[in-house]
């Protein structure tokens, strides 16, 4: 299903909801539904931001003098603090778990699960890879989902006054989950590549380590990470890497 039918269909069920019970607060996350089609790019950042803070405040933050955060300054200060005028800002989640994830307005998390499988190179790559999804406007159209299934939980809650001001009091916390465990589509994984390997040449770093992070997630399985579980295979996309590595030095 096309993005903007997502949106209409969760907006008309909202709406048709209203019509039946004349309850104002379903009408209005009918209307929040046509709203995620819309949404500014100072809307989507500002959401984005609740949503990071949310994120870690439920979260386990490497603390700033631990080796971790050590070794995440070293690999951030390769790969810069901007990207495509975003500011970018990285934190680990001291969380025994094969994960990282990017958000709209440039926050970066990687757990320590991840870092303690990989070596700086490849943690450079997958943090690249995640910079292309806020470049290249993935992470922005994830909040636009996310935000329009928000707006359907309140409007399924019920006609209930009482049952849609709790659904209100929880979707920050389910828009921030949304995010966490966004799903790209093959094509849009395959362009986060390509532009984290660009980014990579383009900072003198060593383009080997994004295709070997690939290969280290093939060989762990869905089964030991979270990361890219319903992504294009690992092992296709480390071929992928290579073949691109070796176009650019011909």
């Amino acid at each position: 299903m096309k993005f903007s039918g997502f949106i209409l269909t969760l907006s008309l069920t909202a709406l048709a909801a209203g019509c039946s019970s004349l309850d104002g607060n379903v009408m209005q996350a009918g209307l929040s539904g046509l709203k995620a089609a819309t949404l500014s790019d100072d809307e989507v950042i500002s959401m984005s931001n609740e949503a990071c803070a949310d994120a870690d405040a439920n979260s386990p933050i490497a603390p700033s003098n631990s080796a971790y955060n050590r070794r995440l300054n070293k690999i951030a200060s390769s790969l810069g603090n901007e990207i495509a005028g975003i500011p970018v800002n990285y934190k680990v989640y001291m969380i025994d778990n094969v994960n990282a994830w990017a958000m709209a307005n440039g926050c970066i998390r990687v757990y320590s699960g991840l870092m303690d499988k990989m070596n700086d190179d490849e943690v450079a790559g997958v943090f690249a890879h995640e910079m292309g999804h806020v470049a290249l406007g993935h992470s922005r159209r994830a909040m636009q989902v996310a935000y329009a299934a928000s707006a359907g939980r309140s409007a399924a809650a019920s006609s209930s006054n009482a049952a849609v001001s709790s659904a209100a009091r929880s979707d920050l916390g389910g828009m921030t989950q949304a995010l966490i465990s966004a799903q790209f589509s093959q094509s849009q994984e395959f362009d986060a590549d390509e532009f984290a390997l660009d980014l990579i040449i383009e900072r003198n770093m060593n383009p080997q380590g994004l295709a070997t992070a690939f290969d280290k997630l093939s060989e762990m399985g869905s089964s030991n990470s979270s990361m890219f579980d319903s992504h294009p295979g690992s092992d296709k996309r480390a071929t992928r890497i290579r073949n691109m590595i070796a176009e650019r030095q011909d």
